[in-house]
């Protein structure tokens, strides 16, 4: 056996050893058998089979495929993942500050990160990398770039640019330790009404909401806050528990995990008195709030300290754990499930019985139960928190998404910021009549094809009919349709101009204003923020959804 399988080995074995050791009395020869196959098979392939055979590569789709089986969120992070792995978990990393993104064969800056290197030394959205550090960056994927891109702090990187209307430049800069913010944006909305977005549950991110609410008590009495956690996918669980904690009384029962392993089943209270547990508060959330931002919303639900807004949120009732492996790296294992106040486990999917070809169902109407809040209100499980108030999805046109899709929206932002060196503040922002017009011309000589559901429905039509062998009879008919449908097309532009003056005035302002920006120019148009406003200025009807009772 080669060193490199050996390593391999080691790292399986001894990866595996406490659960070996857990499972002793009932399943250790089954294991241990299983084990003794796999190393024997993995042994003969690599020496016999045809052609030669990488075994980390190997080992790490045997490794992926056996966790698969399992979940999604149960995950094997090799040494070389580790850094990608800790910004999930910190919300820093080391490296220029930027996000980018593939388009054709190189890639782009999408928007830096303000405060850091990338848009200190004048990156911009929009901006090619033709090389880095003397090597060409053609057919790079973004996660390869990235990789070139990070570094330790104070180790230097250059990138050759390439930016509309310019000769390709050369910028220089120093890596530095890159922290996202967990809390982009805080603020007044409207007189007393306090709004705090949250992007994850990263490290210290419950202190970070702590200090925004100490700042905005500062500026004025607080009359209601809103906290967003609307496509927040979670994070770390003593965060969510901390963050209860800020609206709730010291104590409280905020969550309970449960797993095989009966020593790790245990009670998360409220460890400290709270910050607020007063203020009207409303929880956001739509279909990708998961996990800890479950927990927050279900937690705040149960104990009826507020009332949640918005879509119902994704289903993810699983607890993970990392384990340290050999050789620096990971397994990310789920061990657990966990119980919101009221009892409930909101997982959606049930990765325990699969479906015989190996899918995976939501959990059967007929498992669903039914709980009650504090308040003595009827809530569900099995199927992530359903708001307490629903607001209606948008549906984005056909065309918007078209143009969204092929990155017009982008490039006409990226030529608006190369002609402007300033707007006004990104509140006040707004695309005018004369914009849209500029815009609407923009596109003349652009493509971006898109079909709409008359059409699509037009030309099943035409299929079946040419199935049955009737078209011929009413082709003039289907021509003359199909005509006036295009003649209506050209007119969607026009039909759907506030819907694109919203993206196109998001994508504009985020080039001055960067993320914070961009957060608070959506404000304006945002239905959901909106009717937690609305919400908010009726305290009889927050009282009301808090204690309304099904008899």
């Amino acid at each position: 056996m080669n060193n490199t399988l050996k390593k391999i080995s080691a790292i399986l074995l001894i990866g595996l050893l406490p659960f070996i050791a857990i499972a002793q009395t009932t399943n250790y020869f089954e294991t241990s058998k299983n084990l003794e196959i796999f190393t024997d098979l993995f042994k003969e392939l690599d020496m016999y089979y045809v052609d030669e055979v990488n075994s980390g590569d190997l080992m790490k789709t045997a490794i992926d495929e056996m966790l698969t089986s399992l979940d999604p969120y149960t995950t094997y992070i090799p040494e070389s993942d580790i850094e990608d792995y800790r910004f999930m978990t910190t919300g820093q990393y080391g490296g220029i500050g930027a996000m980018i993104t593939k388009r054709k064969d190189f890639v782009y800056i999408s928007e830096p990160y303000e405060g850091f290197p990338a848009q200190k030394a004048g990156l911009m959205a929009g901006d090619k990398i033709i090389e880095v550090n003397g090597k060409s960056a053609k057919g790079k994927t973004t996660e390869e770039l990235s990789k070139i891109l990070k570094g330790q702090p104070n180790t230097e990187v250059s990138i050759l640019i390439e930016r509309k209307g310019q000769e390709p430049f050369v910028v220089n800069f120093k890596r530095e330790k890159v922290t996202v913010k967990s809390v982009p944006y805080y603020g007044f909305l409207e007189n007393g009404i306090a709004y705090i977005k949250l992007r994850s549950f990263t490290r210290d991110c419950s202190n970070d909401i702590k200090n925004a609410l100490t700042d905005l008590k500062t500026q004025q009495e607080l009359k209601g806050i809103i906290l967003d956690l609307r496509s927040n996918p979670g994070g770390l669980l003593n965060e969510s528990i901390d963050i209860v904690n800020l609206f709730v009384e010291k104590g409280e029962n905020i969550v309970i995990t449960k797993g095989k392993i009966k020593d790790w089943e245990k009670t998360y209270k409220a460890r400290y008195f709270p910050e607020d547990k007063e203020t009207p508060l409303i929880i956001l959330i739509n279909q990708n709030s998961a996990s800890a931002s479950e927990i927050v919303s279900g937690a705040i639900q149960d104990l009826d300290r507020g009332v949640v807004v918005g879509k119902r949120s994704y289903g993810k009732g699983l607890v993970q754990q990392t384990r340290k492996l050999s050789y620096n790296s990971q397994l990310k294992v789920t061990v657990a499930k966990y119980y919101i106040p009221s009892g409930r486990c909101i997982q959606a999917l049930d990765y325990s019985n699969r479906n015989k070809d190996g899918s995976v169902g939501k959990i059967p109407d007929s498992l669903i139960s039914t709980f009650k809040t504090r308040n003595g209100r009827e809530v569900k499980d099995g199927g992530g928190i359903i708001p307490d108030v629903k607001v209606k999805q948008d549906v984005i046109s056909d065309i918007t998404i078209s143009i969204i899709r092929e990155r017009l929206i982008f490039d006409y932002a990226t030529d608006f910021r190369l002609e402007n060196d300033s707007i006004i503040s990104a509140d006040n922002f707004e695309i005018t009549d004369n914009e849209f017009e500029k815009f609407t011309s923009y596109l003349k000589d652009k493509e971006y094809k898109y079909t709409t559901a008359t059409e699509d429905a037009l030309e099943i039509f035409k299929e079946i009919a040419e199935e049955e062998k009737s078209f011929y009879e009413i082709e003039e008919q289907y021509n003359l349709l199909s005509s006036q449908i295009k003649n209506n097309k050209e007119n969607d532009l026009s039909k759907n101009k506030e819907e694109l003056k919203e993206f196109l005035s998001d994508e504009i302002v985020s080039r001055y204003f960067y993320q914070e920006g961009r957060i608070i120019n959506r404000l304006k148009y945002d239905k959901e923020v909106k009717e937690a406003i609305n919400i908010l200025h009726d305290l009889n009807r927050y009282n009301e959804i808090l204690n309304k009772t099904d008899e």
